[in-house]
């Protein structure tokens, strides 16, 4: 029988071996796609030296969020070439403890012919996502690709072209080895899947828009309803349920509204979202019909206060919202009442996250508002980096990501 000096040497060792397993945030909005972050305790407080563990340059433009994976960050970017009007669309790995880029490969090259984008947006605005398999960056009309991590491409798909309106922006999701994304471009509107393995198309589903505006930039979530999985994926005049499986349509409803941005949430059986341009509304839709749910599974919608680009969060029984104007609420989920309605100061692009009862809203500016999720208003904190940025968090081991429009940010309660 082992003595106890040697089983707390083999306990040691095995602890050694097997190091605490980093948190993960791999996809837009992280683990969940729907912002919440359920880790270890936040800063909600930071300056340019204040709780900031490192500070990283990125080459290039872009504003695709960071995604973290086992103590690796990873973004995309849109990099000059020298001597030429092209663009180089690239991938980033860095180092999530000291921010040291790790590799950074060209995944497509951008003719200098490619359409212009909105004063908004860059060439490099969907978020990459990772499955811990692979890596998978996506460029909108330019194309798709997926990476080892490493930083080898495995695979590009360039088929499923459309006319870009402002450029790029929606991403991607991953469902059952599939990778899932809208191409809702001016002249097509399309849901397609690869295989994730290699690329491949698995099925293509074209969407019958009905809008005079069809273009939108809209990343799919993934829902469980009554035991089976849906894809629902916010479009130009409708958002859509579909057949993860083939691709059919489960359900539709109908608004008014174009150029969608926000990405879904969903709890209570519904599903949240914002309908974009010119006058947006915050709707809430039970996910549970078939066919043309417009005048039976609607259950609320909200006119004031709607956003057109941050993407709502939901809380327990509260949803909250900010408004590209700084207008923040907080609404019963199940109703729609409005518990409070607060200006934030500055503009607002990136979507809100939720931590520890905190919930964390960026500015354009890069100014952080660290408000209390609770059914009356409370400002907690507000943190200065004095950048201009559009990105979204990631969070991951106590830390948040925050890019810039020319660094990326660990911060971190020092």
């Amino acid at each position: 029988m082992p003595s106890v000096r040697t089983l707390f040497t083999i306990a040691v060792a095995f602890h050694l071996s097997h190091p605490a397993r980093a948190e993960n945030w791999p996809e837009f909005r992280g683990p969940t796609g729907q912002g919440t972050y359920a880790g270890k305790n936040l800063p909600i407080e930071w300056s340019k030296t204040k709780n900031v563990a490192w500070k990283q340059a990125i080459p290039g433009k872009g504003w695709s969020s960071p995604i973290v994976q086992d103590g690796k960050i990873y973004l995309t970017t849109a990099a000059p070439i020298a001597d030429s009007k092209d663009l180089s669309l690239r991938a980033l790995c860095l180092d999530a403890a000291d921010g040291k880029i790790l590799w950074n490969v060209e995944v497509f090259r951008q003719d200098a012919k490619a359409p212009r984008i909105h004063s908004k947006n860059s060439h490099a605005s969907p978020s990459p996502l990772t499955d811990g398999r692979r890596l998978y960056v996506h460029f909108g009309h330019q194309g798709t690709a997926a990476l080892d991590f490493a930083g080898k491409v495995l695979w590009r798909n360039t088929e499923h072209h459309y006319a870009p309106v402002h450029g790029n922006g929606g991403t991607p999701i991953l469902v059952d080895d599939k990778l899932v994304f809208s191409g809702d471009g001016g002249d097509k509107q399309f849901v397609v899947a690869l295989d994730a393995a290699s690329g491949e198309t698995a099925w293509k589903t074209d969407r019958k828009c009905e809008f005079y505006k069809k273009f939108s930039f809209g990343t799919p979530l993934v829902i469980t309803v009554n035991g089976k999985q849906q894809i629902v994926s916010p479009a130009s005049g409708a958002v859509m349920a579909y057949d993860p499986k083939d691709g059919k349509e489960l359900w539709r409803a109908a608004y008014d509204g174009y150029s969608v941005i926000p990405r879904p949430v969903f709890g209570h059986g519904m599903i949240f979202f914002s309908s974009g341009y010119d006058q947006p509304k915050l709707l809430a839709i039970r996910a549970d019909g078939a066919g043309d749910v417009t005048a039976t599974h609607i259950a609320w919608t909200l006119a004031k206060g709607a956003p057109h680009a941050p993407s709502p969060l939901l809380v327990g029984d509260e949803l909250y919202t900010v408004a590209d104007n700084g207008i923040a609420s907080c609404l019963d989920a199940r109703t729609g009442r409005i518990h409070w309605q607060e200006r934030i100061d500055g503009n607002f692009s990136a979507s809100p996250f939720y931590a520890d009862g905190k919930i964390y809203l960026q500015s354009e500016d890069g100014v952080t508002t660290v408000i209390r999720a609770a059914k009356s208003f409370e400002r907690l904190a507000e943190s200065r980096l004095d950048e201009r940025t559009f990105a979204s968090y990631a969070v991951a081991d106590g830390a948040i990501y925050l890019r810039t429009e020319s660094q990326l940010y660990r911060i971190q309660a020092k």
